[in-house]
């Protein structure tokens, strides 16, 4: 084995490594039997998951962070795969300069847009509200619902389309019945990164939640700056193991979907 790829492997463990230790060092003290947090744990104990659970501000909260989380990944991905089949279709310089302008909510540092949002919504009336969140977090969500759609797209045979479309059907009915089926894994995997962005969002939710709105993640920067207990560590690990199966959901569709297609092919 060469120098490189040695240095690129311990790189890349270096990187995995960073982000994994956190979640082992958080897991067991979810089930600290402590009063505070505290690595490794004294003792062990369920009593910070009843508690998060037998909580009727936290289980509002969560209600909260569901609710905008489905609504707002469900919108994401209508409104993102339609704008990624219209920019994988045209030529034009103008309408692909779009791309950009969807994929700023990556680019442009996660304060700024907070802060912008926050200045729009004061002007309008939806802060603390759950219009504004569930807006606020479709257009956090698009940028991974059109990259992953784009992908899927561009992978895909639009002579099919063509061959559709000769036999009668328009493209409304070409796009559900032949080009969809096809993407649908990256359908599937920009659906679901957009609902792990928005069930995790902090920055934005800080500026603009707040009374029954308030999302999950606010209430538990609330919680860590007025008291730090294995509660937070709790819900961390819930939130982990969530977004952890939802990946391996899409992975696991995805991988079934390249074998009915290979079994038809």
């Amino acid at each position: 084995m060469s120098l490189s790829r040695v240095l690129l492997y311990g790189f890349v463990t270096l990187i995995l490594a960073w982000l994994i230790i956190p979640i082992l060092i958080i897991l067991p003290m979810s089930f600290s039997g402590a009063r505070f947090l505290a690595f490794p744990p004294p003792s062990w104990s369920l009593r910070w998951y009843e508690a998060y659970l037998g909580s009727a501000a936290w289980m509002q909260a969560t209600r909260v962070s569901l609710a905008v989380a489905v609504v707002s990944a469900i919108l994401a991905t209508i409104l993102g795969t339609a704008a990624a089949y219209a920019l994988n279709l045209t030529q034009s310089r103008l309408v692909r300069s779009l791309q950009a302008l969807l994929l700023l909510p990556l680019i442009v540092p996660i304060v700024i847009t907070a802060v912008g949002v926050f200045l729009v919504y004061a002007q309008v009336g939806l802060l603390a509200s759950m219009t504004g969140l569930i807006l606020a977090n479709v257009m956090l969500g698009l940028p991974y619902v059109v990259t992953a759609v784009l992908v899927g797209l561009r992978k895909f045979d639009h002579t099919q389309e063509m061959v559709s479309r000769s036999l009668g059907m328009n493209r409304w009915r070409t796009f559900f019945a032949v080009t969809l089926p096809q993407i649908r894994p990256s359908v599937i995997s920009g659906m679901l990164f957009a609902f792990i962005s928005a069930i995790d969002e902090t920055v934005v939710s800080l500026f603009i939640s707040g009374g029954q709105n308030q999302t999950l993640t606010k209430r538990m920067f609330t919680a860590l700056r007025d008291e730090i207990d294995p509660t937070i560590a709790s819900i961390s690990s819930l939130l982990t193991a969530i977004s952890f199966i939802l990946l391996m959901l899409a992975a696991l569709a995805a991988r079934n979907t390249e074998r009915s297609q290979g079994r038809e092919a």
